[in-house]
């Protein structure tokens, strides 16, 4: 538990929220700033700061929370999709520094949703630049 991070905080009960739900490694509760109605978080209750540095058995239980309640906002919200969106550095839009899966329902009434793509579907890229890219990611693979 990191004492200055707010979702150690929260699990540990100091601070407040809306939880959804609770598991011997995991807790779920309301973001408080909701980019849909219905946006939540699941977060590991052992602190880790990233993706990076998460521990499998954690990753593991707060994707299958995440699926898990995921499945539930059709029939609780109705929902007509659901994105799970982890945001891994500040450069990637990550704002607490405790791992954390945000799920977040999604509704053709906008007025439910606020949330807009930050880039284009459909849109092909550079084929040369993604070949090159795989390349440079099987040789880091293989490294490892």
């Amino acid at each position: 538990m990191s004492s200055d991070c707010i979702f150690c905080q929260i699990v540990a009960g100091d601070a407040p929220s809306a939880p959804i739900a609770e598991t011997e490694a995991t807790l779920a509760f309301m973001d408080i700033q909701p980019g849909s109605d219905g946006h939540l978080l699941v977060v590991p209750k052992r602190h880790s700061t990233d993706l990076r540095d998460i521990p499998t058995d954690d990753l593991a239980a707060v994707a299958l929370e995440s699926q898990r309640i995921a499945k539930h906002a059709y029939a609780a919200w109705d929902a007509d999709g659901v994105n799970l969106l982890n945001c891994c550095g500040a450069d990637a839009w990550q704002s607490v520094f405790h791992f954390h899966m945000h799920v977040i329902p999604r509704y053709r009434d906008k007025s439910k949703d606020r949330l807009r793509l930050p880039f284009e579907p459909g849109v092909r890229g550079d084929q040369e630049l993604i070949g090159s890219l795989a390349v440079s990611m099987r040789e880091s693979l293989d490294a490892e």
